[in-house]
This record gives C-alpha cells, sequence and structure tokens, in this order.
C-alpha cells in the first residue's frame, strides 16, 4: 500500500479508497510517519467524510485504508499547505511536487 500512494505522489495521481467506511477521492500530497504512525496527507476531493466538509484536506493512516486504487485522473500540481497539526511529520518519504 505505501508503494501505490507514494508513486501516486510521484506521478500526481488521484487515488480512490475506503476510510472509516467512507469512500474518499484524494489528491495524494505528502507520504510520512507521525508518531511512528505511516500517514498521508491529501487534498479529498470527492466522496464523502465524517465532518461532511468536502473538498478539504484530511491527514490518513496508512493502516486504516481499505480497497485503494489509483485512478486515471491526474492533478496538476500542490496545493498550498495547510497549516498546523497537517504540517507536522517526523519524518517524510515522499511529497508531491
Amino acid at each position: 500500500m505505501r508503494d501505490i500512494i507514494e508513486q501516486a505522489i510521484n506521478n500526481r495521481q488521484v487515488l480512490e479508497f475506503n476510510y472509516s467506511g467512507r469512500l474518499r477521492i484524494v489528491e495524494p500530497h505528502v507520504l510520512g510517519t507521525n508518531n511512528g504512525i505511516l500517514q498521508f496527507l491529501g487534498y479529498q476531493i470527492a466522496g464523502s467524510s465524517n465532518t461532511g466538509v468536502v473538498p478539504d484536506w484530511r491527514r490518513f493512516d496508512v493502516s486504516r485504508i481499505t480497497a485503494l486504487t489509483t485512478t486515471n485522473n491526474s492533478f496538476a500540481g500542490p496545493r498550498p499547505f495547510p497549516s498546523g497539526k497537517h504540517s507536522a511529520w517526523d519524518h517524510t518519504i515522499a511529497i508531491v511536487k
């Protein structure tokens, strides 16, 4: 799963997956660890969310993702990153350029 996310970040490919029982369609921007947990930061462009706010930035625990696939859709490049808790990483593995 890590390899799929990393490749999607490097190729600017939109991801589709289930998370917390909800379909998410996301532009992945950063893959890394936070407190030793593998996570990625993405801009959710479609699907549903527990907060009901879409589009918006989301941080996902990779271990909680199911049915992960890359789509045939790409995105133009990085969006301005949010501040606060979404920007803190122990170690970054991949960042969209």
